[in-house]
């Protein structure tokens, strides 16, 4: 039987390689231009709300400016009275504490996720929806209604107390107090958003897991621990990076609770807090740069650390 293959002459390549690579043709420049053009209304709003004002940020940081307008060039001198400012550095510990409070609710977060996801609760879209009402609930009115419910003479949470025995103190009047009240009510509005982002997380987790679990004994206890928790460890770390860059920007609920006049200030006032006394009470454009510059510099840290340490305990699958 005569074969139909052909043998490759000495010297050449064997024709079973692999075909060439076709070359992709050339678009033509009308399709390029209309690229550009849908993405030009966002890369103009990037650049005009985003990235021109940080721009400008890091030049006035460098810089000291009058009431009525006009700067000077100062170098670091803004960074170096930050440095031994007494104020910024109790705005830094506020701030971390603040932070970490808000942080250590994220197991709490978890826990009505995994509630929430119960099938066959009777009520459970009603319960959902008023998880996340505070998430959509006005800022102003959440402050101003928690003041009142923390105010140290009629507040209902005082009263409450009265009727255990418990004398309650000054919450928002106190400057040991009034830190750990403000992070109580930054727990309470994060509390709803992450369980909604925590109750996607364990619905994406497969039920067969769980089903294989039940057939080698394993009670509802110890498959959350299993099964549960380590495969929402990417949503975990989600969480925690958006809760902590939160936390770090927080003064709706210090500006709201706390007066300016209080003595409760000193032990509550935050970074941004303190940016906000400084570029729009006493006008010092420059300083409140300066503070707003290493805001963003402790902000991309602690995300780095964060993405660093995400290898040793994050699963995906």
């Amino acid at each position: 039987m005569v074969s139909t293959e052909t043998a490759a002459a000495p010297g050449t390549a064997a024709a079973t390689g692999p075909p060439p690579r076709a070359t992709g043709r050339r678009r033509p420049p009308g399709e390029w231009l209309w690229g550009y053009l849908m993405i030009a209304p966002m890369a103009f709003g990037l650049v005009v709300f985003f990235l021109w004002p940080i721009v400008q940020t890091l030049y006035l940081s460098f810089t000291e400016s009058g009431v009525f307008g006009g700067s000077t060039w100062v170098g670091l001198a803004n960074f170096a009275g930050l440095a031994g400012d007494e104020k910024m550095l109790g705005a830094l510990g506020n701030t971390g504490l603040y932070a970490a409070l808000v942080l250590a609710g994220v197991p709490l977060a978890i826990v009505v996720a995994a509630l929430l996801n119960v099938r066959g609760l009777r009520g459970l879209g009603f319960y959902r929806t008023l998880y996340f009402l505070p998430v959509v609930t006005m800022p102003a009115a959440v402050g101003l209604t928690w003041r009142y419910l923390f105010n140290g003479d009629f507040g209902l949470i005082n009263h409450l107390l009265g009727e255990l025995g418990i004398d309650g103190p000054y919450w928002v009047g106190d400057p040991d107090t009034a830190v750990y009240a403000v992070a109580i009510v930054g727990v309470w509005t994060s509390l709803g958003y992450n369980a909604v982002l925590f109750l996607a997380g364990l619905q994406g987790i497969p039920r067969h897991y769980y089903e294989a679990a039940e057939i080698d004994g394993a009670g509802r206890l110890r498959q959350f621990f299993s099964i549960t928790l380590p495969l929402l460890t990417p949503t975990t770390f989600f969480v925690t990076v958006i809760t902590v860059i939160n936390a770090l920007q927080v003064f709706d609920l210090v500006y709201l609770m706390v007066e300016p006049e209080s003595p409760a200030l000193a032990g509550s006032r935050t970074i941004v807090y303190l940016f906000y006394e400084q570029g729009f009470v006493q006008h010092s454009r420059g300083y409140a740069a300066a503070i707003a510059v290493v805001l963003l510099g402790l902000i991309l840290v602690l995300t780095a650390v964060q993405f660093r340490l995400q290898k040793r305990w994050v699963h995906y699958g």
